[in-house]
């Protein structure tokens, strides 16, 4: 018996990959994050027994996992994105340890990937960013020292920031000084579903675009000048006279 971790994506349900897909449609368990997976990732499936964790505290979902242990059948636990990133999939994991319980974790496509295929945009070009850190404002739980916006923001890299829409205008205060007023930046707000919206500025007029759309959660900041016109050097790798090891010099 395994707990299978399914990344769903970020709300297409084509975006999953066809391993999670199968997996939800084998699994006699069905645990998924109805607030974030639509249901028609779900489509296909059989199980006999389906929970919705959006109603449910973890010691439920720890004691549904350990009931399909007893009983010998798979559980497929499916989240939204990719369950490593703010999955919350560490605490259960732990207790799934603890029970001598067997995990697997299947991943999924980032919402920072699906903003930046709507956007139409590459988040590494080269001599302008080459590190792109995921991050998210910290409010409910606090961040660890050196990890504060401000601390991220001097690298001066393509920024993707969860969870801080609703405290954009501070967000902007933080990355400002490091950034400058014509930095660009987007918020996109439920990437790849049937109700995407996006809107994309700068650091000098992003809040008050923002507000025009209403945005209110759900929605990934993308920080950074790869999203503008900055210029910048074709890669190495498809260089003519570049050679490597599939495509050899003369």
């Amino acid at each position: 018996m395994t707990v299978y971790f399914i990344g769903a994506g970020p709300g297409d349900p084509e975006l999953i990959t066809v391993k999670g897909q199968r997996l939800i449609r084998q699994c006699p368990v069905l645990i998924y994050a109805g607030s974030l997976v639509p249901a028609a990732v779900l489509e296909g499936h059989q199980a006999h027994t389906v929970l919705n964790s959006a109603e449910l505290h973890l010691e439920q979902i720890i004691e549904a996992m350990r009931q399909a242990h007893a009983n010998g059948e798979d559980v497929a636990r499916v989240h939204s994105g990719d369950p490593s990133l703010y999955g919350a999939i560490g605490e259960q994991i732990r207790h799934l340890r603890e029970l001598g319980i067997d995990y697997q974790i299947v991943p999924g496509v980032t919402a920072t990937a699906a903003s930046a295929a709507l956007l139409g945009c590459e988040l590494t070009l080269p001599g302008v960013a080459q590190t792109v850190i995921l991050t998210r404002y910290g409010d409910s739980s606090p961040m660890p020292a050196g990890e504060q916006l401000a601390d991220l923001a001097r690298h001066g890299s393509t920024l993707a920031i969860h969870l801080g829409v609703r405290h954009l205008e501070r967000i902007v205060e933080q990355l400002l000084p490091h950034y400058g007023t014509d930095c660009p930046i987007a918020v996109v707000h439920r990437a790849t579903w049937p109700d995407q919206d996006w809107v994309k500025g700068t650091l000098a007029d992003i809040t008050e675009r923002v507000a025009a759309k209403g945005f209110r959660r759900t929605a990934l900041i993308l920080v950074g000048h790869v999203l503008g016109d900055a210029p910048f050097a074709e890669s190495a790798l498809y260089r003519a006279g570049h050679a490597h090891l599939y495509r050899p010099g003369p």
